[in-house]
């Protein structure tokens, strides 16, 4: 199993700006698609944002324009650049590992939390 080890988040006011990161360990799956998702209080988990192996990105409607996701494939790390920042974007935000070929084969991370004050 990919381990996922995330880091980046904390408190924020409106405006300002973040960036998650997400450290994958090694995986045999290389063609896969690495992303983050965040869950608010009372809400279910939702895509923010993902990448695949190849550099293909999807947004979530609400933060396109606002943050972009990246990686590095060879040091296999995920980025999320947030920038004006909003109170909803307060949430969990988690990191997803996923493979292309296997669909059954993928991890979560633990979380971190990004609160945004108004």
């Amino acid at each position: 199993q990919v381990q996922l080890v995330e880091s980046g988040g904390g408190l924020v006011q409106a405006g300002g700006s973040l960036r998650l990161s997400c450290a994958a360990s090694k995986s045999i799956f290389t063609t896969n698609a690495m992303g983050w998702y965040r869950q608010a209080p009372g809400k279910q988990r939702e895509l923010v944002a993902t990448i695949t192996s190849g550099g293909s990105t999807n947004y979530a409607d609400s933060v396109k324009g606002r943050f972009t996701i990246s990686r590095d494939n060879a040091k296999n790390t995920v980025y999320l650049q947030m920038n004006s920042l909003k109170p909803e974007d307060t949430a969990i935000y988690y990191c997803n590992f996923r493979s292309l070929v296997v669909p059954s084969y993928y991890s979560w991370g633990q979380g971190t939390q990004v609160t945004v004050s108004s």
